[in-house]
């Protein structure tokens, strides 16, 4: 509004001193706002309250991995700003609105070292971010809505030389795959044009997400252009050590430090660790199951699997997820102690989520107890291999892969309820005893 004076969040900064921990950056004690000035119809003051020489923190790093190989991405800077309004462009009426509904707003700024090589590397780093943002609490990371965005310079060099060559910066990007397609096409389409003869300008570009191209918005302008200077409506921001180390004692386990304990306490292989701790609730999701059920591999494989897969089929993130980790430790001691097979699981799984009974409830209503009485399973073989003489005498001529098919017809006569292991052992002995 007209004639509001500005005034500093305490919060903000309580956010901004988390990141800037848990990115191991150098905290600045005296930090100063400054005034961003340029022209553009979403910033209708004619400024951006932003930090320039003086930034809340500088200097740290995040480790990310790619293809099972970790790297080091520098962070050059974070800082706080406010928001601008948000331009709605019409590619139909070639108009544009914008929506001031967010001016204002506080923002916290990421800016990293040019160390990222690849578009892969690029989505990994950002994901990375998230993750961290997340898992501290700061924003829900919500490329979608806008509450965590990216902007990405991108410049290439001939192989060989120090020097970057003129970069572009690249917008409109509103989520990981958008953010590695544009960074790929724009590596593309600057090569395409180096080859040609042509010369890359700075500007600024826009990913159009229905043709997969950059197109450009704007020339871009240099720090001297926006004649930054001190804003004297705020005070520079003094932070004492007392406030850091109160707000480094609250700092969680952080991802990259919650995977490394899940490869050394739960045996999980680095990948599967990573994926875990990507998020703070599935982690979580995953200790508490664990904890019922103290089998971690088996958790992680239901997890990752049949768990993921009913999630993303529904759309839904894993705090909607249909099926409680105690729910899923309780399976999970049904298949342990002989009650189901892992095959009628994945069946009373589905009922779970689309029931929300308990899943010994939803085995004893159908009556999916898993058959282990020999006798009953020795039977139903005798009957298997009687319906298929032709079989049996090419296995005792030595194809010995008939053997999964004597299983798979037995399992089908039984409904899937026989017990694989009891199964593979009678067919073996009775075959073998026929020989």
């Amino acid at each position: 509004m007209p004639g509001v004076l500005p005034v500093l969040n305490r919060k903000v900064v309580d956010y901004t001193l988390k990141m800037a921990l848990a990115t191991e950056c150098a905290i600045s004690p005296i930090s100063r706002f400054a005034r961003k000035n340029y022209f553009y119809p979403d910033l209708p003051k004619g400024y951006q309250i932003s930090q320039y020489e003086l930034p809340i923190a500088e200097h740290g790093h995040i480790s990310i991995e790619v293809d099972e190989k970790a790297k080091e991405i520098g962070i050059t800077r974070i800082h706080m700003e406010e928001d601008a309004g948000k331009l709605i462009h019409d590619p139909y009426r070639s108009t544009s609105r914008v929506d001031f509904n967010r001016t204002g707003v506080p923002l916290m700024e990421i800016v990293s070292e040019p160390d990222i090589r690849s578009p892969q590397e690029a989505g990994a780093y950002l994901k990375q971010l998230r993750a961290i943002l997340r898992y501290l609490g700061v924003c829900d990371g919500n490329m979608e809505e806008g509450s965590f965005r990216c902007d990405a310079n991108v410049s290439i060099r001939p192989f060989g030389t120090e020097s970057f060559g003129t970069r572009t910066e690249l917008k409109n990007m509103n989520s990981f795959r958008h953010v590695e397609n544009a960074i790929a096409y724009e590596i593309e389409r600057q090569e395409a044009l180096i080859e040609e003869g042509g010369q890359i300008i700075q500007e600024t570009r826009l990913w159009n997400t229905e043709k997969q191209v950059t197109v450009s918005m704007r020339g871009k302008e240099e720090a001297h252009d926006y004649r930054y200077f001190p804003d004297p409506d705020l005070v520079p921001l003094v932070i004492d050590e007392g406030w850091i180390e109160k707000t480094r004692k609250g700092l969680p386990e952080l991802p990259e430090t919650r995977k490394a304990r899940f490869v050394r306490d739960y045996s999980l292989p680095s990948s599967e660790a990573r994926f875990l701790t990507g998020s703070r609730v599935l982690a979580d999701y995953f200790e508490a199951c664990v904890k019922a059920f103290p089998r971690p591999k088996t958790v992680c494989n239901w997890i990752m699997g049949t768990l993921i897969e009913a999630l993303n089929a529904e759309n839904k993130t894993i705090e909607e997820s249909p099926v409680s980790c105690g729910e899923l430790a309780e399976l999970l001691k049904l298949i342990d102690s002989g009650l189901i097979s892992g095959r009628i699981a994945k069946t009373v799984f589905d009922e779970m989520a689309s029931t929300g009974k308990a899943p010994y409830d939803i085995v004893r209503e159908k009556g999916m107890e898993q058959v282990s009485d020999s006798d009953a399973i020795s039977e139903t073989v005798q009957k298997v291999l009687d319906a298929h003489n032709n079989e049996v005498e090419s296995y005792k001529a030595g194809k010995i892969k008939l053997l999964g098919f004597f299983v798979g017809q037995v399992m089908k006569a039984t409904q899937g309820k026989a017990n694989p292991k009891m199964v593979n052992e009678v067919l073996k002995e009775m075959l073998d005893a026929g020989s």
